[in-house]
């Protein structure tokens, strides 16, 4: 039996797809990344905490922390993170329900929830697809709130909560979403009231101050903290990055730089329709009276893309993943009005060529989404081989690994990276030390007469490293000497 059009089934039946989705295509294969590693170590009692740099905010540990600090699981922090993934794209529809038929609503969470990057990122610690669910809802309760005739505290309040959670995960992203909001309120004259003004500058600052106090205990300030987040990531300037997203569409997961070819052009088509198919459902909107709603869903969405296509030099396909659930809106409206905008004759055909046009592009992200987990699979297997290796030589915790790939391997062994405050302060200075070092590249100055040993459990070249240990006479001598260097 087909639910009726305003079912809120539709939206449980998307969100609970998408979890599974997850669970069967990603979940049981997949470990732990560096930028995860760098956020879970935060909570986790299995290492050390990794050194938390500028550009990252303290959401994703909150939200990683009830499994994290419980148990060292990769697959119990997955399975978690899968759920509540689920959980986050209903809420962040349901934030729509009544604005437009929930199958419509369903359609935009298809469209969102079918896309390989949304499935391959729900279950992983990172924060874009948490944005993404924040800013999604955070329009759809800004509509709500904006249309009410008495002020609807409820949506009001929910409009707030959703902008802190975005601005705990990603202050520079809710600052975009939010910027594009106060416009809306000041453009539009049956929404300039001051208390959608209030919700949407209160929300921010709650999830941003977490950001602001630290930038004062840390990095000397706000203004300083941007700086180094900008030096980190290579600066902040106008850049035209549209060709280096759609080279990384399909992969790599990171593009920096990006100076890859084009992958699988002929599967990329969709995101170049994307703009003309937005364009459509904005105009097919506006027949049906959704004309505000739709535009402001896209005008968001591009809000929140406009950084990533024009004010960085690299790409990677999460960058996006706020902008495509913003855009999935208008998006769902174009495919609506191809069942609902011909004539009832005609409706079986349509409705035919929606689920083929459906079946195929869901396949096809299917594919790549096999093809990124199979290529993980291998890259992130090596970190726990990597910690095996080390075990054997005597690397254990408490211990501390520094160079290549120090903050992932050394977590993956249980041990501390340099340089971190905590890696580095209050630390039995007999310790064992492991430098990681690149084969054909010459070890830092302090472990030149140190031996240097292969570790066999390497599967790919991608990770090809070698290990320089001290004699265990000078064990002593050489800890100390790492921990002098990495405190400079």
């Amino acid at each position: 039996m087909i639910p009726a059009a305003d079912s809120i089934w539709w939206l449980v039946v998307v969100a609970a797809a998408f979890t599974c989705a997850q669970l069967v295509f990603v979940v049981p294969r997949l470990g732990l990344s560096w930028d995860e590693v760098v956020y879970v170590s935060q909570v986790s009692g299995h290492a050390p905490a990794a050194y938390f740099d500028p550009a990252r905010a303290r959401g994703i540990p909150l939200l990683a922390a009830p499994v994290a600090m419980l148990t060292s699981s990769v697959l119990a922090l997955r399975v978690y993170l899968a759920l509540v993934s689920g959980l986050g794209l209903f809420l962040a529809l349901l934030a729509w329900w009544r604005l437009r038929p929930a199958w419509i609503i369903a359609l935009a969470g298809v469209f969102f929830g079918g896309l390989w990057v949304a499935q391959y990122y729900g279950p992983q610690a990172m924060p874009d697809e948490w944005v993404a669910f924040s800013a999604l809802a955070a329009v759809g309760l800004f509509l709500r709130a904006a249309d009410a005739v008495r002020p609807a505290w409820g949506a009001l309040s929910g409009l707030a909560a959703c902008l802190a959670v975005a601005a705990l995960v990603r202050p520079g992203d809710a600052l975009y979403l939010a910027a594009a909001l106060a416009v809306a309120v000041l453009a539009v004259r049956k929404w300039r009231r001051w208390s959608l003004l209030a919700a949407i500058a209160l929300g921010f600052a709650a999830g941003a101050v977490q950001w602001v106090v630290e930038a004062y205990l840390r990095f000397g300030g706000p203004l300083a903290r941007l700086h180094a987040a900008g030096a980190e990531q290579g600066g902040f300037g106008l850049h035209f990055a549209l060709w280096d997203e759609l080279k990384a569409l399909n992969g790599p997961t990171l593009c920096r730089p990006c100076t890859v070819g084009l992958r699988s052009p002929e599967i990329s088509l969709w995101w170049l329709a994307l703009p003309v198919l937005v364009a459509l459902g904005v105009l097919a909107a506006r027949r049906v009276g959704r004309y505000e709603s739709s535009l402001l869903a896209a005008l968001c969405g591009l809000s929140l893309a406009f950084q990533y296509l024009f004010l960085i030099n690299y790409a990677a396909p999460r960058f996006l993943l706020p902008a495509y659930a913003l855009l999935a809106i208008p998006a769902a409206d174009a495919l609506g009005w191809l069942v609902t905008g011909v004539s009832r004759d005609a409706r079986p055909a349509a409705i035919t060529l929606l689920g083929v046009g459906l079946f195929a592009q869901l396949a096809i992200q299917n594919a790549v989404l096999d093809h990124q987990v199979a290529e993980k699979i291998t890259f992130l297997g090596d970190y726990t081989r990597i910690a095996a290796d080390l075990h054997r030589l005597g690397i254990r915790p408490p211990c501390l690994v520094k160079g290549e790939q120090d903050i992932p391997i050394a977590f993956y062994a249980g041990c501390a990276s340099a340089p971190s405050i905590r890696a580095t302060l209050g630390r039995n200075a007999a310790e064992p030390v492991g430098v990681l070092v690149r084969p054909g590249h010459s070890p830092p100055a302090y472990a030149r007469g140190w031996t240097r040993r292969y570790l066999p459990g390497i599967r790919t070249g991608l990770l090809n490293l070698v290990v320089y240990v001290p004699p265990r006479h000078a064990l002593t001598t050489a800890s100390q000497r790492v921990h002098a260097t990495a405190t400079r």
